[in-house]
């Protein structure tokens, strides 16, 4: 008999509410974590619809509702005129959280219905699949042991170990950037998020729980490296001088999808299965989509002496390529852009937020159809 029903390698949101879709149906779920303690950065900010109803159906959902900002639309202006806006009916609802919040939550969901689930300080070193179980290497404080599981799910992240280790290739897809990025108090950061596609490149503004504001700044010249740097662009590009900043981060965003989800008993899920740009916001809520599938999946093949996770498979690499599509629209739309190119972009923006196709619009932003 193996040790658990389930491993988990990665504590992240992802891995974490795949853990609480598993445990409230009675399987037992080891999380393993290499980190000692959560991660206080605000990283991830949107939940979307898809990943409202995820959080819903681990039991979460209202109380992420009750800390959130729920957005009521947003705008997308150039050189100070609204070229479009869209506004968010109740099933397009978009809350704002900072990522530590949310997992926080899960944790604290997770505890509940099984305390000695997540395992912090956790390193998996290798995974086997030796037929009938899976053999993991754990080490702990410099110290070996191993641990066995039905199934082994790897939530490790875009540079994920397991996935090299079964050999899955790793492909990388269109879309990618540069970006800063630095959150900044405000006392009336409102509930629209802005959209500044100037010809410089894109400036966004998101309204912030608890008085605070992000904004992130295309840098395609790689030369925001610090607050004041920072501010001065977005000042440039839209006259707005943001308020005293917090140490800028750097990012660059680019795209990849794995060419498989599993192999034998040992799946992927989240980044670990795809990597998709954090413009737009769809990275934690298609995790949390793949992770409610699999759950499904995990369930059924426990039930089997052969584990099957082809249907998941499909469904989650043909929503990752939905997906990444948007991202790499999105990201090309913030590009910087001068002369007749610029009229030509700023004229589809107008007509994607005309009467016909507003609501279309606001679908698509929400990740309807994924």
């Amino acid at each position: 008999m193996p040790d658990h029903d389930v491993a988990i390698v990665g504590g992240g949101p992802v891995g974490l509410l795949l853990a609480c879709l598993l445990a409230q149906d009675g399987i037992d779920v080891a999380v393993y974590e290499r980190r000692l303690a959560g991660d206080e950065r605000s990283r991830a900010i949107g939940i979307h619809p898809p990943g409202v109803a995820a959080l819903d159906a681990v039991g979460v959902g209202g109380d992420a509702s009750r800390r959130a900002l729920a957005l009521d639309g947003g705008e997308v202006l150039c050189s100070g005129r609204v070229l479009a806006a869209v506004s968010f009916t109740a099933r397009q609802q978009v809350l704002i959280l900072p990522q530590h919040r949310t997992h926080a939550l899960l944790v604290e969901r997770l505890a509940q219905l099984q305390p000695d689930a997540v395992h912090l300080g956790h390193v998996v070193r290798d995974v086997r699949d030796e037929g009938e179980v899976v053999r993991l290497s754990i080490e702990t404080d410099g110290a070996r042991h191993v641990s066995t599981a039905s199934v082994v799910v790897a939530a490790d992240g875009m540079r994920s170990g397991i996935r090299s280790r079964l050999g899955i290739e790793w492909h990388e897809r269109p879309g990618s950037g540069s970006y800063a990025m630095a959150d900044v108090a405000d006392d009336d950061p409102g509930t629209t998020v802005r959209l500044y596609c100037e010809p410089g490149g894109i400036v966004e503004s998101f309204p912030l729980p608890e008085g605070r504001r992000r904004w992130v700044v295309a840098d395609p010249l790689d030369r925001l490296h610090d607050g004041a740097a920072f501010a001065q662009e977005i000042e440039q590009r839209t006259g707005i001088r943001p308020g005293s900043t917090l140490a800028t981060t750097r990012f660059r965003a680019r795209q990849h999808r794995a060419a498989r989800a599993a192999v034998g008993r040992v799946v992927l899920v989240g980044d670990a299965l795809h990597e998709t740009s954090p413009i737009g916001g769809q990275g934690m809520n298609l995790g949390w989509s793949g992770a409610r599938h699999l759950a499904a999946a995990i369930e059924r093949s426990l039930l089997s002496t052969t584990p099957d996770f082809s249907a998941y498979e499909r469904g989650a690499l043909r929503s990752a390529a939905r997906a990444q599509r948007r991202s790499s629209f999105y990201m090309t739309m913030g590009h910087p852009v001068y002369g007749l190119g610029l009229g030509v972009r700023n004229t589809l923006i107008r007509a994607l937020g005309s009467p016909p196709l507003r609501r279309s619009t606001a679908d698509l932003i929400t990740m309807r159809g994924l």
